[in-house]
């Protein structure tokens, strides 16, 4: 029976921690694309590993800080202020493994 609740326990983390991955890509495609696909006003485009190295070398809570609140031309959240912290912390790290890091 314990070994039953291991593997449901495990199981159901397993699933939230995809559903994480999901609802990154989700916020991305429907709202950082915009700009990181294309990197316009200098965004630095998803998957450029170049670009988002001297990010994410600052350390990810200096990386969240800046989206949530904005920085130069990116206006908080992208401008989307209905998403959570949680969602634009999930597209920050879904942007953050498209360039390998």
């Amino acid at each position: 029976m314990l070994s039953m609740i291991t593997v449901v326990v495990a199981v159901g983390t397993l699933v939230i921690a995809g559903q994480a991955q999901a609802d990154g890509k989700l916020v991305f495609d429907q709202v950082c694309s915009k700009c990181h696909r294309t990197g316009v006003l200098n965004a630095p485009i998803a998957g450029n590993k170049t670009a988002w190295e001297p990010r994410v070398r600052s350390g990810r809570d200096k990386l969240y800080e800046s989206v949530i609140n904005g920085k130069n031309d990116m206006p908080p959240k992208g401008g989307k202020d209905h998403l959570s912290d949680e969602d634009v912390k999930a597209a920050v790290d879904y942007m953050v493994d498209l360039a390998g890091l």
